[in-house]
């Protein structure tokens, strides 16, 4: 029986030991080189006594990166993937509610780290070489069940404070045994990761490989901004199957690029992370009709997606693409207001259960129990739900179709962004009274409205906000307004700022 995800790598490092597993460009790493290096650094840990502690991984993503998950996977605890470019004040609040002890770390960052990180910091340069002790590890993971955490990441919070989603070696086995069937994937393929290790998307891809003995190429991020050069490394490394955010996906057709080169080994295009435009996807399908094509429908608190729809019809330009069925051993809820259960095409709010669901927020358990909630259809014994806040009803084909947010939350270029953040940012800066942020979904653009009497130096606010949030959660536009618009009870009228995007911008 399937315990934890280590074993995946067990089996396959013994079927295939000198396959490659993971190409970053720059390096590469056979199945056998990935569980030995795993091992040597997993003994490093153990020999500091962690047990199911969050241990952080901070660096590049590449080959180091995958090796360093592993090795926390085989020493019994589980890993925090770290984004590298976060600004110091928010890797502070991510460090401070974790509490770790120990960092995983390469010698490029570690003068980083040493500025304000007090723990220990384990450079996996020199962990690597340590000598493994297979028994000191089969021990250790003889005490490790299923229920256990394997990781955690960091998705924005609506008070400034990030949240660390835990999600448990259970929730991906399930996961990644149901795409292997619902995909067909296996040794020979060859997957394209697009998604950053600090974003859950980046769990298929990775454990595809660890499972199946696919080989993983680790595409360098300044390649999705040059779509040409991209197709190029598609087509030399012989990419059959990617798992994108639809705006590399937009970007492309954008381009036209198919019209010139196309991804001639490409056989699966599954996406998700935000809503996918029919106009966008038709234009793939018409230049790769063979491809199968996949819309993943999931939140953080759940293991990276609990819904699915494989485009089996045509579709208009202006239709929604349905977000599907259930996965396998998920249980989808559409709850109305008053906590029944919705009728067809009576939007209602999506809810899951089952292993998929996250083990909750890490040291947070008031965030917890707003949002993983007793199911209010089971009366007789203790069942939790997720409550993800995504509005939805179901189609008369059984489909279930994305309306929007119940909240204030957003997707935007695949991240889970909570505009409220982004708020708490803009004040930080003391360059703005009030301010209020709201979303162009047609555009894709987050939009700042701030009240002034006179124009903002936005470069400067840009720049002042990068010491609290990353790039892709500060505004891309900004509108003065002489007044905000309020409710009757006070309130910014967010209803009335979204109405002015939508009809001006």
């Amino acid at each position: 029986m399937q315990i934890n995800l280590t074993q995946y790598l067990d089996r396959t490092a013994a079927l295939f030991p000198h396959k490659i597993a993971v190409d970053d460009t720059k390096k590469v790493l056979t199945f056998g080189q990935l569980k030995r290096h795993a091992q040597n650094i997993a003994t490093c840990l153990i020999a500091l006594g962690l047990k199911n502690k969050p241990v952080p991984v901070f660096m590049q993503k590449g080959c180091d990166m995958v090796e360093s998950f592993a090795a926390i996977g085989y020493s019994g605890n589980f890993y925090v993937p770290i984004d590298t470019k976060s600004p110091e004040s928010r890797l502070k609040s991510i460090f401070d509610s974790l509490g770790s002890e120990v960092i995983l770390t390469n010698k490029e960052h570690q003068d980083k780290l040493n500025a304000f990180y007090t723990g220990k910091i384990i450079c996996i340069e020199e962990a690597s070489e340590f000598s493994g002790s297979l028994q000191l590890i089969a021990d250790v993971l003889g005490e490790v069940i299923d229920t256990d955490p394997a990781y955690s990441i960091f998705t924005s919070g609506s008070t400034g404070n990030p949240k660390g989603v835990v999600i448990s070696h259970r929730g991906v086995i399930d996961y990644i045994d149901w795409a292997i069937a619902a995909f067909s994937v296996d040794e020979h393929t060859v997957i394209a990761n697009q998604a950053p290790f600090y974003f859950d998307n980046s769990t298929l891809d990775l454990y595809l490989m660890f499972a199946t003995g696919a080989k993983l190429l680790i595409v360098p991020e300044e390649y999705y901004a040059f779509p040409a050069r991209l197709m190029d490394l598609l087509n030399q490394s012989q990419v059959n199957f990617v798992f994108w955010v639809p705006f590399v996906l937009i970007n492309i057709a954008n381009y036209k690029l198919l019209e010139q080169k196309k991804p001639e080994y490409l056989q699966k295009v599954l996406f998700a992370g935000e809503v996918m435009p029919n106009k966008h996807l038709n234009y793939w399908r018409r230049h790769l009709p063979d491809c199968l094509y996949a819309n993943l429908y999931g939140p953080t608190e759940i293991t990276v997606d609990c819904t699915y729809y494989i485009v089996d019809r045509e579709f208009s330009d202006d239709e929604s693409l349905p977000i599907g069925k259930a996965c396998r051993n998920s249980g989808i809820l559409i709850l109305t207001d008053e906590g029944k259960e919705a009728l067809a095409n009576e939007s209602g709010e999506l809810c899951v259960r089952g292993s998929s669901l996250a083990l909750g927020y890490y040291n947070d358990p008031e965030k917890t129990a707003k949002v993983f909630v007793q199911n209010p259809l089971n009366k007789h014994y203790p069942e939790l739900i997720y409550r993800t806040g995504d509005i939805v009803f179901r189609n008369d084909r059984d489909e279930i179709i994305y309306v929007g947010r119940k909240d204030f939350q957003i997707k935007h270029n695949g991240y889970r962004i909570e505009l409220g953040e982004i708020e708490n940012a803009v004040l930080g800066t003391g360059l703005v009274e009030t301010g209020c942020v709201v979303y162009d979904r047609e555009n894709k653009e987050i939009v700042l409205f701030y009240q002034a009497k006179t124009e903002m130096n936005v470069g400067l606010l840009r720049k002042e906000m990068l010491q609290f949030v990353p790039k892709y959660m500060v505004p891309t536009k900004y509108r003065r307004l002489d007044e905000m618009p309020l409710t009757a009870n006070g309130k910014i009228d967010r209803l009335k700022l979204q109405q002015q995007i939508n009809e001006t911008l």
